[in-house]
């Protein structure tokens, strides 16, 4: 069992929900990462999703894109992710953190150190999961399958334009949990439909039997509480960055902390 499966079974067990912060990686500065990520268990973060900056994202909306440009520019690429990761490990041998990303840097990874080299990488500094947002699923069984060999999980997104067979053939591939995209657009974007969602989700569990998180949209305790009704997870993260920038570094911590201990508090009441 992964590290993402038990914290879900966990949770499940407990009838609670999972939250699921996102930052960019590198943002908004280079070194504070691992900091950074503590505070968000602190303040009540189940899982991680770290984000693997990148020069052309096609589903981040203007703040993550913004995040991840700002990221770069300080020198931060995937190798850089992986030591944060490393670092973040040195004191944290629970919390799960996934990469999501895009397949150009894993592939220009492996590229330039050999075959499986980000895999193995990713496994030995103790990543837990991947969303590489353009790999499709019915590409990935051989991919999946290296991850599982390494105690590793391969997340999907599903959006409100998912085809039933597109689900079934997420179902096939995916584990630890499927991410559903809330919105029709990019992150950040629009105004998330509540009644919509839980809609949604009874269509998306007929397919998959991994817990299912909703992201998109949600910016505050009251849509994260109303989603956590119907979701097992919560996933929030351009809200999370817009608080944390343009912040000293030695608030980013305690502002992401405080953010977040509203969002639990609303989750678990």
């Amino acid at each position: 069992m992964s590290r993402i499966q038990g914290v879900m079974a966990t949770l499940q067990s407990q009838g609670r929900k999972a939250l699921i912060p996102y930052v960019t990686a590198g943002f908004p500065y280079a070194d504070i990462t691992p900091e950074l990520m503590h505070a968000m268990v602190a303040g009540g973060a189940d899982i991680i999703e770290l984000g693997v900056p990148f020069s052309d994202p096609s589903a981040d909306g203007p703040v993550i894109q913004k995040a991840g440009d700002k990221a770069l520019a300080q020198g931060v690429g995937l190798a850089q992710v992986l030591q944060m990761v490393k670092a973040f490990r040195a004191k944290d041998s629970h919390t799960p953190v996934v990469l999501m990303g895009y397949a150009n840097p894993v592939e220009a990874y492996d590229h330039k150190r050999g075959a499986d080299a980000f895999v193995n990488e990713a496994a030995a500094v103790g990543v837990d999961g991947m969303l590489i947002v353009d790999y499709p699923p019915e590409e990935c069984v051989e991919f999946a399958a290296k991850l599982r060999e390494r105690q590793m999980d391969l997340i999907f997104l599903l959006a409100p334009t998912s085809t039933d067979e597109r689900m079934a053939q997420v179902a096939r591939v995916a584990s630890g949990y499927v991410y559903y995209v809330s919105l029709k657009g990019v992150t950040g974007a629009g105004t998330l439909n509540v009644d919509e969602v839980e809609k949604m989700l009874p269509r998306i569990r007929a397919h998959v039997s991994v817990p299912v998180g909703v992201g998109f949209g949600i910016r505050d305790a009251a849509t994260a509480q109303a989603i956590g009704r119907s979701a097992d997870a919560v996933v929030i993260g351009s809200r999370l960055i817009q608080l944390i920038d343009n912040e000293a570094p030695v608030r980013v911590g305690p502002v992401a902390t405080e953010f977040l201990t509203g969002i639990r508090q609303a989750l678990d009441a």
